[in-house]
């Protein structure tokens, strides 16, 4: 998957609204950042979260519910001027009540998941990590599909704090969805 990086001019959030739909976009330090749409091993890893999560804490089945998980959120950190959109992103219902009326999610999530390929991982590593903990997002998953492995890191100090390392079909019982354990398995079959 390539990344680009274009340098904007005017109005970043224009230039990002003018891409095609095939591309995602985010403004980052000013720049706009476009990656073509996910690979199939990125798009079964992000399915598989989403059941795994969304049943026991999105929906309460299974689980404590109490969180909103849902995936390439827009989150606008500053209005139209920094625009990321992370794979997954999950708030608990009690930092935000209810969805927005549009696209743009102003509440920082209280937990991030970037799912890694080769042309965007450095870019979610070097980049979007800082931003999130620049931003107090507490914790983030690092998905790998490709060597099957999922780093879990929690934000302490404004640090990340790695949590551990995961791999193949490990069980995952891991902060801030510690309420329930599942295969790593799931994520790539």
């Amino acid at each position: 998957m390539a990344l680009a990086q274009v340098f904007l001019s005017v109005n970043p959030y224009e230039s990002l609204l003018a891409l095609p739909d095939n591309l995602i976009g985010e403004i980052i330090g000013g720049e706009l950042y476009t990656q073509p749409r996910p690979t199939g091993p990125h798009s079964l890893a992000e399915a598989g979260l989403t059941l795994e999560l969304g049943g026991p804490f999105g929906k309460g089945r299974g689980g404590p519910g109490g969180w909103w998980i849902l995936p390439e959120p827009e989150l606008h950190f500053v209005r139209d001027a920094e625009v990321v959109v992370p794979d997954l992103a999950g708030w608990r219902r009690e930092r935000m009540p209810a969805l927005p009326e549009d696209h743009r999610f102003e509440v920082v999530p209280d937990w991030v998941c970037e799912i890694l390929l080769p042309g965007t991982a450095k870019k979610d590593r070097a980049i979007k990590l800082p931003l999130y903990a620049h931003r107090g997002v507490a914790h983030a998953w690092l998905v790998d599909p490709l060597a099957r492995t999922l780093e879990g890191l929690e934000l302490r100090g404004g640090s990340w704090l790695l949590l551990g390392t995961f791999r193949d079909d490990d069980p995952i019982c891991l902060a801030p969805f510690d309420a329930v354990t599942f295969s790593l398995a799931e994520l790539w079959t």
